[in-house]
């Protein structure tokens, strides 16, 4: 069996499987958020905005976020380890793109729960 130094103790099998639940909760929002607008052709601010004040849809939509930033870090990680073959421009990449993806899950997060 082959170790990468910049595998982080993860295996394909794992990987594998964050992709396609992640994938699967964003599908089911996807098709949620769409539903909603079809079956609400006069849609409101009011009514959206009620919409997300309910608790289950901001956990939904808590779990779509974290889904979509698991979601891109598996997906850029391997086109990353791919394409990159220096090591440093590599990391130096990937680093990038953590603190992209948290600065964009910490932002969904304040304007789902945020005042």
């Amino acid at each position: 069996m082959v170790t990468s130094v910049t595998n982080f103790s993860r295996n394909g099998v794992s990987d594998w499987v964050m992709q396609r639940v992640s994938a699967v909760v964003l599908a089911v929002y996807t098709v949620f958020i769409v539903a909603y607008l079809l079956f609400h052709p006069d849609l409101d601010y009011y009514t959206w905005s009620g919409l997300f004040e309910q608790t289950w849809m901001r956990i939904f939509s808590l779990l779509a976020f974290i889904s979509l930033a698991a979601h891109a870090w598996v997906g850029l990680w391997t086109v990353t380890t791919d394409y990159l073959k220096s090591t440093y421009q590599r990391m130096g990449v990937q680093m990038l793109i953590i603190l992209a993806i948290f600065a964009y899950l910490v932002w969904g997060i304040q304007l789902l729960w945020g005042a």
